[in-house]
Order: structure tokens, then sequence, then C-alpha cells
């Protein structure tokens, strides 16, 4: 199995999953744009979407690239971890009783986002480097 395809495809999915319900809530609460609650239905899937949309495209142009230089070890284990987080993320937002304020499994989803981000930043400025 190849990790970075796996990693890139479920992150693909996820993406578009969450684009389609933000179309299938307007339509079941019959809101087009403007008034839901903070953290009403409407305003969760946008906002899982709207996240998602930050953030799923440059993981899959990250992962798409280390799979083709066909990096191995930690960078392996580091997409996976941060896979698993933008999964738990939109979960998280949508089970939060209240986006304003903490909630422990949406902390932990970001923080792993970012520091996935970053820790695949300096591989790929190591790998920038190693040319």
């Amino acid at each position: 199995m190849n990790t970075y395809l796996t990693c890139s495809a479920i992150l693909v999915i996820v993406y578009f999953l969450l684009a389609f319900n933000v179309s299938l809530t307007r339509g079941s609460t019959k809101i087009g744009i403007g008034t839901d609650t903070p953290s009403g239905r409407l305003n969760k899937a946008i906002r899982a979407h709207g996240n998602a949309s930050e953030y799923i495209p440059i993981f899959v142009l990250l992962f798409l690239y280390f799979g083709f230089v066909n990096a191995r070890g930690w960078i392996e284990w580091v997409v996976i971890g941060v896979t698993a987080c933008r999964v738990l993320h939109p979960i998280a937002m949508f089970l939060s009783p209240d986006l304003n304020k903490a909630y422990a499994p949406r902390f932990v989803a970001s923080l792993g986002t970012y520091l996935g981000g970053l820790a695949l930043g300096v591989a790929l400025l190591m790998e920038a480097t190693r040319a």
C-alpha cells in the first residue's frame, strides 16, 4: 500500500464529503446564505468545509511530492498523523457544543495539523538543500 496516495485519497474524500454536507444542510435547514447561529448546523458545516479547504490542498500536494521522491521513515509517520488530525477536526467541529469555546478534540486536531505541517515544511526544506 502506498501511504502517500492513500492519505491523499482520504483527504480528498473528506474534502468532498464536507462540501456535500454543506449542500445537504442548506437544503434541510432551508437557509441559503446567512442567518444561522454561530454553533448551528449550517455554520458548523460551512466552517468544517472552509477549514478543510484551507489545509487539505497543501497537504495533498506535500503528500504527493513526498510519495514521488519515495520518502520514508519519520515523514511517512507525520503524513499518517496529519491525515488522522484532518479527519478528526471536522468530526470535533460537529461534536463541539459551541464553536466559540475551546473543545479538546478540536484543539488536538488543530495542534496536530500545525505541528505536522511545520514538520513537512522542514522536511521539504531539507529536501531542497540536499539537492
